[in-house]
């Protein structure tokens, strides 16, 4: 089944459709078509969120009444302007990145969005970052997004419980891969952080949970999107 829906034809009219619905009902925004332009003039790998997954973070957030967001993997700043335009005046993104040189990038795209004020970028590990603004008693978040390197899922999803608070969203992206999850023959560790994610999520009594497939431009892939207690 997976060749099939990882073919080209099959990549096609995916990215037709998703063509239609995103001309159809996303609105133009010069901030976020710069954000990029801006990346792919510095080389940042294009695995940005799809324009109308960004409009979903952004209604998740507005359906969340969420103030305070925290973001696990920066990249250029294009889903954390999605943020922003959907926080309050005085809502707050943290947002954690490993690559100094897309933290200086998603810094001066966000800048360009005017959302300076409502962002702050730690760049480092971010397990490692995480463990620090524990220690500081960094307060709970309203909606955590993971969108980083899948092999450290478990970490992240532990530290997103340890971040919460009742009626937190946590958001995990990228957990189909191609179906990669389902093949017997697939042990990377992209894919065992997966796997090891959804041991710990069927097992959690603290959040409420679902996963669903998605299809696009960018293939076959999926989220998990779960609610504390």
């Amino acid at each position: 089944m997976a060749h099939h829906i990882n073919s080209k034809e099959a990549n096609d009219a995916f990215k037709a459709v998703e063509d239609y619905l995103c001309d159809a009902i996303i609105e133009p925004d010069a901030a976020l078509e710069s954000a990029l332009k801006v990346n792919h003039e510095n080389s940042v790998p294009a695995i940005d969120v799809a324009p109308n997954d960004g409009k979903l973070l952004y209604l998740i957030t507005k359906m969340n009444n969420a103030k305070r967001i925290l973001e696990v993997g920066t990249l250029g700043g294009y889903s954390a302007i999605w943020f922003c335009k959907a926080l309050p005046e005085d809502g707050k993104l943290v947002t954690l990145e490993i690559s100094p040189k897309h933290a200086e990038i998603a810094a001066t795209n966000i800048a360009n969005a005017g959302f300076s004020s409502k962002v702050e970028i730690k760049i480092g590990p971010a397990l490692a970052t995480l463990e620090k603004m524990a220690r500081e008693s960094t307060e709970p978040f309203d909606l955590i997004f993971v969108d980083a390197n899948k092999d450290d899922n478990p970490g992240y999803f532990e530290w997103a419980l340890k971040f919460s608070k009742k009626g937190t969203v946590i958001i995990i992206d990228n957990v189909v891969r191609y179906g990669g999850v389902v093949d017997p023959e697939n042990h990377t560790p992209y894919v065992t952080g997966i796997r090891k994610f959804f041991e710990m999520l069927k097992v959690e009594k603290r959040v409420e949970c679902t996963a669903i497939q998605t299809v696009g431009a960018k293939g076959w892939d999926g989220f998990a999107l779960a609610v504390v207690h």
